[in-house]
């Protein structure tokens, strides 16, 4: 008997055709990994790392699974492959990246996978989709829910995340219903 687990999944790009991609890696995610799938808003952020490159386009989409981690990890890097990312430089500009933040409410540091992603609560650009769709969200080790992570970050930094658009364009986000 499989057991489902809700998870979230970071969306990125800042080169080609960055609306384009987020959405149909989203389309992907929710025809062969996700059920239930909700999705943020796209917001435009400045680079993280190597800050010599395009802004990013970011979201956060959330949804139901059976998949474990490591499965989710190795299907992630297929799609970005499919869309054409090619590593140039590290945290460099890509025509998609997607990471997976957290499954439910547990930990997995197991077959090159870390979860939830080791630096979720440092950045802005993942922390403001994720708490517009999943707020009460509790990180297992940190124990603190993500609307508290980013309000935490916010005392320590400016968060520079500018809300573009939805990234479904046929559905309502949750703050529409």
């Amino acid at each position: 008997m499989n057991q489902t687990r809700k998870i979230a999944i970071a969306l990125g790009a800042n080169i080609g055709d960055k609306l384009a991609n987020l959405r149909l890696a989203t389309e992907r995610l929710g025809e062969d990994v996700l059920s239930d799938l909700k999705a943020s808003h796209i917001y435009e952020t400045p680079p993280w790392g190597f800050t010599e490159q395009p802004h990013f386009y970011n979201a956060v989409v959330i949804g139901v699974t059976e998949w474990k981690p490591p499965a989710i990890l190795n299907y992630l890097k297929s799609l970005e492959q499919e869309l054409k990312r090619v590593v140039t430089v590290v945290n460099g500009p890509r025509t998609i990246d997607l990471d997976l933040l957290v499954y439910g409410d547990e930990t997995w540091e197991t077959e090159g996978v870390i979860v939830p992603h080791p630096r979720l609560a440092e950045r802005d650009f993942v922390l403001v989709p994720l708490v517009e769709i999943w707020p009460d969200w509790i990180h297992p080790r940190l124990k603190s829910s993500a609307q508290t992570l980013l309000l935490n970050l916010q005392q320590t930094q400016r968060v520079h995340a500018t809300k573009i658009e939805p990234l479904l364009l046929d559905t309502k986000t949750p703050s529409q219903e």
